[in-house]
C-alpha cells in the first residue's frame, strides 16, 4: 500500500479535519517572458497554493489547478503573440478550485514550481517551458491524462532536489569547480531522462541559479504529493582523499559514521525543522501525535532504505562508491515523515579526480542515468497504488 495511502487511513481514523476559515488563495496577476531558450509563466500569488499540471493532446494543452484558489486578475494583458501559447483560459471547478487552461500550439516540456517571498516578491507560481525536440514532438505527453476514471493510471511522481543555490554555491573545488553548478547539471539531466519514460512525472525544486531552503524543499515534496524525493549534491570531504559516490538516508537515533555526521552538519546548518509541523500535529494529544508520526516515519526510512539500496547499487557501474552500503544520518532535508527520502552524494568536489570528472558533460550524464536505472528498478518492485507502472505490472502478471 503507498505509503501516503496508509497515512491518510491513519488520520481519517483519528478525526483530524482541516482548520476551519482559511481563506483562499489568490491569483493576482501574471507575467510572461522569454529567454533564449524556454518561456517564463509566473503567476502573482497572496500566499501558497497546492496545485498540480498535466497535458493532453489534439489539441495541445496544459491544465493547471490550483487547490483554494480565486482568480483576482486578468490575463488579457499578456503579449501571446510569437510564443507557444495560443490562448489562456481559466475557470472555477470542485469547490473553490481554479484551473487554467493554456491552449498550445505544440508540445513543451514543463518544470513548475513555487517561490516564497523573497527580494521585494509575493509568493509566485512559474511555469518555464521548452519546445520540445523534433524527435520528441511524437512521443506521449509528459503527463498521461486519466481516460478510464473508474481505473485511474497516475504517473509516479519523483522530486529531485539539485542542492545548494543562489547565494549558497555548496562546496568549491580547488579550481573554482561550484556544487551548485554541477548538481543542477546532474538533475537537470535525471529530470529529462524521467520525463521521456512513460509513467513518471517529474518536478525540480529548483531549475536555475536560485536559494531554496532546507524547509521550503522538503514542503515542495510534500505538495507535489511525491512518491520520491532524491536530493543531489558533491560535497567537500574532511580528508582530500575521500572519493567516489554515497546514498544517504534519514536517521532518527546516531550517524552511521563520521562522515555521515559530518555530512549532514554540514547541510543542515542552522536551518533545521521538525517533522513534527509538517504532519499539522503540534495541536493534537502528544501521545496519539507521537503513536502517528512514529509509524509514518518508521515505514518512510524503510522504504528510503530500500530505495537508497538500490539506487547505489546502480551507480556502482558508473563510478567508484565512497560506502557500499546506505549511511543514515539527520539530514534535515530528509525529514519528510511520508515521502521516502535519499541523498545522493555523486563524488566530493573536494577530490582532485571526482571534480575532474563530475565536471564533465559525459559523467554527468552516466551519473543521471544511473540515478534513473535505481529508481525505476525500485519503482517496478514497488509501484504505488493506482500507478501506471502498477498497472503494467499487472498486467505483466495476467499474461503468464
Amino acid at each position: 500500500m503507498h505509503r501516503r495511502h496508509l497515512l491518510n487511513l491513519i488520520l481519517a481514523s483519528a478525526a483530524f479535519a482541516l482548520p476551519f476559515g482559511v481563506s483562499a488563495t489568490q491569483i493576482r496577476n501574471a507575467r510572461l517572458w522569454r529567454s533564449d531558450d524556454k518561456l517564463r509563466l509566473v503567476f502573482d500569488l497572496s500566499g501558497p497554493v497546492q496545485f498540480k499540471t498535466f497535458s493532453l493532446s489534439a489539441p495541445e494543452r496544459l491544465i493547471i489547478d490550483l487547490s483554494g484558489a480565486n482568480l483576482s486578475g486578468d490575463f488579457s494583458q499578456l503579449a501571446l503573440n510569437n510564443t507557444v501559447i495560443r490562448s489562456i483560459r481559466s475557470g472555477h471547478f470542485g469547490q473553490g478550485d481554479t484551473r487554467i487552461v493554456l491552449d498550445l500550439s505544440e508540445p513543451v516540456q514543463l518544470n513548475s514550481f513555487q517561490l516564497p517571498p523573497q527580494d521585494g516578491q509575493g509568493h509566485r507560481l512559474v511555469l518555464d517551458m521548452k519546445t520540445a525536440a523534433p524527435l520528441q514532438i511524437a512521443a506521449a505527453p509528459i503527463r498521461e491524462p486519466i481516460i478510464d476514471k473508474a481505473h485511474p493510471k497516475r504517473d509516479i511522481i519523483v522530486v529531485v532536489d539539485p542542492g545548494h543555490g543562489g547565494k549558497d554555491p555548496g562546496a568549491v573545488g580547488a579550481k573554482g569547480e561550484r556544487e551548485k553548478d554541477v548538481v543542477l547539471s546532474i538533475a537537470q539531466l535525471l529530470a529529462k531522462r524521467l520525463k521521456r519514460e512513460k509513467g513518471y512525472d517529474v518536478k525540480l525544486v529548483r531549475n536555475d541559479d536560485f536559494f531554496v531552503p532546507l524547509r521550503k524543499r522538503v514542503e515542495i515534496a510534500r505538495k507535489h504529493n511525491a512518491d520520491m524525493f532524491i536530493s543531489v549534491h558533491a560535497d567537500a570531504a574532511p580528508r582530500l582523499t575521500a572519493s567516489g559516490a554515497s546514498v544517504y538516508c534519514l536517521s532518527e537515533g546516531g550517524a552511521t559514521s563520521a562522515t555521515a555526521r559530518f555530512m549532514a552538519q554540514r547541510e543542515n546548518g542552522a536551518d533545521l525543522l521538525g517533522a513534527t509541523s509538517l504532519l499539522n500535529l503540534k495541536d493534537k494529544d502528544p501521545m496519539l501525535a507521537g503513536v502517528i508520526l512514529d509509524m509514518s516515519m518508521n515505514a518512510t526510512i524503510a522504504a528510503s532504505l530500500q530505495l537508497g539500496s538500490t539506487v547505489l547499487g546502480s551507480l556502482a557501474s558508473i563510478t567508484t562508491l565512497h560506502q557500499k552500503r546506505v549511511e543514515q544520518a539527520g539530514f534535515a532535508v530528509l525529514k519528510s515523515p511520508d515521502v521516502p527520502s535519499i541523498l545522493v552524494e555523486t563524488g566530493f568536489i573536494s577530490n582532485a579526480r571526482d571534480s575532474q570528472r563530475l565536471v564533465t558533460a559525459r559523467h554527468q550524464q552516466a551519473v543521471a542515468d544511473g540515478l534513473f536505472d535505481g529508481l525505476q528498478r525500485y519503482f517496478q518492485k514497488n509501484p504505488p497504488l493506482n500507478s501506471y507502472v502498477a498497472w503494467q505490472q499487472e498486467q505483466k502478471k495476467a499474461q503468464v
